[in-house]
C-alpha cells in the first residue's frame, strides 16, 4: 500500500479495498481530515476554522453545496467513498462508522478539508526524529484538553491534540521543523506534563492507540484536526460527517508546497 500513488489509495477505499488509517501513506502527499455540514451552517464553521488555526488549518472547501469533488486538491475525488472511514453524527450524537456515505448524501452538504499531522511526519523523519506510532506499527494517540478554542456561531469545544513522545532535545527540533508548517497544524502547542492541558492519563487516549514512552523522553503534542469533530458535536446538528480519527482523505497536493522558507 505504501507505494500507491494518492489516486490509487483514493479508488482502493472506493472499491472497499482499503479502510485502514493512513498514517504512513503516501509520503509527500498531504494528507486531510474531514467535516461535512449542512451549508446553513458552513460560514459559521469557516469562521471557526479561521478563529482556530492551530487545530483547523483549512485546506479547501467544496465550491457550493451538494458538490462530492474538490479538484484543486485532488483528481476525480468523489467525497462519499474516497476516504477508508467515515464517522456519522445526529444532533451530536456518534451514530455510526461506514466506509460509504452516498446513501445519506444530501444536496445542503458542504465539505471542508482541513490539515493534518501526517504531513509534516514526513519532514520530521526525513531530520532523522522517530514517529513513535509509526515504528509502533498503530494510529497516532490523540486526546482532548483543556484548551478552549475560540467559539463562531453554533460551534466551540476544548482543542484535541496528538502526541508523540520525543527526546527533549528532539522535541526543540520538531518545533523548528513544523513551524514550516502551519497549513498543517504547524509547531507543537505543549510539551511536558500531560497534566497541564488537561491530560490525566497519557497512556489512555481518546482516540487512536497509546504508545510507549521512553525514560527520558517527554510527550510533545500538536494541534489536532479532530478538534472540529468536537465542535460538531457540541453543535449538535441534525447531520454531519467526519473522517474516522486516523483515516484521512489522502490528496494529490505535494507536502512541499505547503512548507515555508
Amino acid at each position: 500500500m505504501q507505494q500507491l500513488t494518492p489516486y490509487h489509495i483514493r479508488q482502493q477505499c472506493r472499491s472497499g479495498q482499503f479502510s485502514q488509517n493512513t498514517s504512513g501513506l503516501a509520503p509527500g502527499f498531504v494528507q486531510a481530515n474531514m467535516a461535512i455540514i449542512p451549508a446553513q451552517y458552513a460560514a459559521d464553521f469557516l469562521q471557526f476554522c479561521h478563529f482556530n488555526p492551530k487545530p483547523c488549518p483549512l485546506l479547501g472547501m467544496a465550491a457550493r453545496p451538494g458538490a462530492r469533488d474538490m479538484p484543486a486538491l485532488a483528481a476525480d475525488l468523489d467525497i462519499c467513498t474516497d476516504l477508508p472511514r467515515y464517522r456519522v453524527f445526529r444532533h451530536g450524537a456518534l451514530v455510526d462508522e461506514v466506509t460509504d456515505i452516498s446513501p445519506m448524501w444530501r444536496d445542503d452538504l458542504v465539505t471542508f478539508l482541513i490539515g493534518c499531522s501526517f504531513s509534516f511526519e514526513e519532514a520530521l523523519l526525513a531530520d532523522g526524529l522517530e514517529i513513535r506510532n509509526l515504528t509502533e506499527q498503530v494510529n497516532v494517540p490523540m486526546y482532548r484538553t483543556n484548551l478552549a478554542c475560540q467559539p463562531a456561531g453554533v460551534f466551540s469545544s476544548n482543542m484535541v491534540v496528538s502526541m508523540r513522545p520525543m527526546t527533549p532535545a528532539n522535541a526543540i527540533r520538531a518545533i523548528q521543523i513544523c513551524s514550516r508548517f502551519p497549513q498543517v497544524h504547524g509547531a507543537p502547542v505543549h510539551f511536558g506534563d500531560p497534566a497541564a492541558i488537561g491530560i490525566h492519563d497519557i497512556y489512555t487516549p481518546d482516540y487512536g492507540d497509546a504508545v510507549s514512552i521512553k525514560p527520558g523522553e517527554v510527550p510533545v503534542f500538536w494541534a489536532c484536526g479532530v478538534t472540529p469533530q468536537l465542535a460538531i458535536a457540541n453543535a449538535k446538528l441534525d447531520l454531519c460527517i467526519s473522517h474516522a480519527p486516523g483515516h484521512m482523505l489522502v490528496t494529490d497536493l505535494s507536502n512541499s508546497k505547503l512548507a515555508m522558507l
